[in-house]
């Protein structure tokens, strides 16, 4: 199901007590303490205050008359959270299941008026519960109003067999007892228990925020033969940030103030804020060199360089699937750069991280690459893990400076294209609602000139591993008809190239198909691989890797190395 954010509100009081509650825990526990603490003493330690708050402002919603409130608990939540017996919720024997879950009911009357319920636990447990609401009085002919419900995530629906009980997964509820008959269901966003995660909750980064600056990536969100955007990190003690940049050459120069965004990730012990500096570079010179330094207060950066698109149609880029923020990951691409010093970018499909909203797994992610992105731009797009728990892209979208030439109704940043030299890249984020993104990606196929198409999306449409039927069904027919040349995802955590296919079936030459290939950036959790389907030209788990494409013209030549340098396939299409 597609998936919605809450509507805007003014900041709730349970965001406010949990960031109250972990700045006081930070001040008055170690981190080994904290990391070691259970259950118990998290919620020993809370005020009676902060208590009342947690127990009654994580769902909020008014009826016009008495209602019996039904919670959903999970049989295998552990603990149930405490507020549930002391509210007056009572264990019922009834049972409610979907297709992978049985919840427990705990049944309350409450009157007409507004009705408050707690957090879901202090565990993030991920499946939180959900609710139904019935009247009390079944035999009433009154209609029975709920209304001011916060957060809104959707409209309310009946509780009957089919209907989701989760935002934005694919969970459905299948058996319920009569007792529920005829209730109004409140489904709920299954990432929600992260509001109020405290046990085993505390992160500490690998790579704190300093004076210094530091995660200085490049990227372009405009024409890449004039422009180059520069991105980079800042303890939130250093705001006024300088960037000074010239052209190979001369001696003029030109300074630049960056655009300055504060990130918050409040379970990073002792470095929750940092300040985010970006600087959009236009009416640059094509197919020259620049360099540029960054003065961040006192500290300055060294000296690097990039290098804008020229007006041949030569160059190579590499690209990565699954990176998840691992060492190993960062070790590749290093190797990877120094081998190929020619490389014009890098790009990766999706799951560049494992948990998209956590800031120390983006600050692994940057301090494992090295200074690689600091000369050489990075043009990502998101994968489910961006988007963990469908609580949004948010930390992404922030790190990263995108083109904003998507979909209207795909947040910015998320789906885009871009043009280097001959060769037409479509970033399609496939996390996004697929019928929604359907009539855009055709009219970028249509649109587009180039010699060369390739599209970039997390999910493989064609894998021994996963159905995407959707994707299959709604895009590949655009990609056959517009002749995109190759298409090139993650995910999967393995290799495979496919023949050319036309409509799913293998063809004799590449001029009559395209070829979809998935890779794996990491040896993190190798999956391993079916019997090949008819598509397949090459699979193997035995590693991981990055890819090479060279575009000269009317010859693409595509490699792929494993972990130690050795080409595990390669093929050359020719126009």
């Amino acid at each position: 199901m597609s998936c919605q954010s809450p509507k805007e509100e003014p900041t709730p009081p349970l965001e406010e007590t949990m960031d109250w509650v972990i700045s006081r825990f930070y001040a008055d526990f170690s981190p080994s303490e904290l990391k070691s603490a259970d259950q118990s003493f998290f919620l020993s330690n809370l005020t009676a205050q902060e208590l009342e708050v947690l127990s009654t402002q994580y769902w909020k919603f008014h009826v016009n008359e008495p209602v019996q409130v039904s919670l959903m608990i999970d049989v295998d939540q552990k603990t149930i959270p405490f507020w549930v017996e002391e509210a007056g919720f009572k264990k019922t024997d009834l049972k409610v299941t979907n297709e992978e879950y049985t919840y427990q009911v705990w049944r309350k009357e409450f009157p007409e008026g507004m009705v408050e319920l707690g957090i879901p636990g202090i565990e993030n447990h991920r499946t939180p519960y959900f609710v139904s609401v019935g009247k009390v009085d079944r035999d009433s002919d009154k209609q029975l109003e709920i209304t001011e419900v916060f957060p809104a995530y959707q409209e309310l629906q009946s509780l009957q067999k089919g209907n989701p009980v989760y935002t934005c997964w694919d969970l459905e509820l299948q058996d319920y007892p009569a007792e529920l008959e005829g209730d109004i269901l409140l489904a709920t966003n299954r990432g929600r228990p992260r509001e109020s995660h405290l046990f085993q909750a505390i992160r500490e980064t690998n790579f704190p925020s300093k004076g210094a600056p530091d995660q200085i990536a490049l990227s372009w969100s405009d024409d890449t033969h004039t422009s180059m955007n520069i991105q980079w990190r800042t303890s939130l003690a250093i705001a006024q940030n300088t960037l000074t940049y010239w052209e190979k050459g001369t001696t003029d120069s030109i300074q630049v103030q960056s655009q300055v965004k504060e990130l918050y990730d409040r379970l990073v012990y002792g470095d929750p804020r940092v300040n985010h500096h970006t600087v959009e570079l236009k009416n640059l010179k094509s197919g020259q060199t620049y360099f540029y330094q960054i003065k961040s207060g006192s500290h300055k950066s060294d000296i690097y360089s990039f290098q804008t698109a020229s007006e041949d149609d030569h160059f190579s880029f590499i690209w990565f699937g699954d990176t998840h923020n691992q060492k190993d990951w960062g070790q590749l691409i290093q190797k990877a750069d120094k081998v190929h010093p020619e490389t014009a970018f890098y790009s990766t499909t999706g799951d560049m991280v494992d948990h998209g909203l956590y800031r120390n797994e983006w600050d692994d992610f940057f301090g494992y690459s090295g200074q690689v992105f600091s000369e050489k731009p990075l043009m990502p797009i998101p994968g489910n893990h961006e988007n963990q728990d469908d609580l949004g892209n948010q930390l992404y979208y922030d790190l990263w400076s995108l083109p904003q030439n998507g979909p209207d109704q795909n947040p910015k940043e998320s789906s885009y294209n871009f043009e280097y030299k001959n060769t037409f890249f479509l970033m399609i984020d496939a996390t996004q609602d697929v019928e929604l993104l359907t009539p855009w990606i055709e009219r970028q196929l249509k649109n587009s000139s180039s010699e060369w198409k390739i599209a970039m999306l997390h999910f493989p449409p064609y894998n021994w591993q996963s159905s995407y039927p959707d994707i299959v069904e709604q895009w590949i027919p655009l990609f056959d008809q517009y002749h995109v040349d190759i298409v090139q995802s993650g995910h999967v955590h393995n290799y495979m190239r496919s023949k050319p296919l036309l409509a799913g079936n293998a063809v004799d030459d590449f001029s009559k198909g395209t070829v979809y290939v998935y890779s794996v950036g990491t040896g993190y959790n190798l999956f391993p691989i079916g019997e090949p389907a008819p598509y397949v030209h090459v699979q193997e788990n035995s590693n991981y890797y990055y890819q090479r494409v060279e575009i000269k013209g009317k010859r693409l030549q595509f490699v792929t190395y494993n972990s130690a340098g050795e080409v595990v396939d390669r093929f050359e299409i020719r126009k």
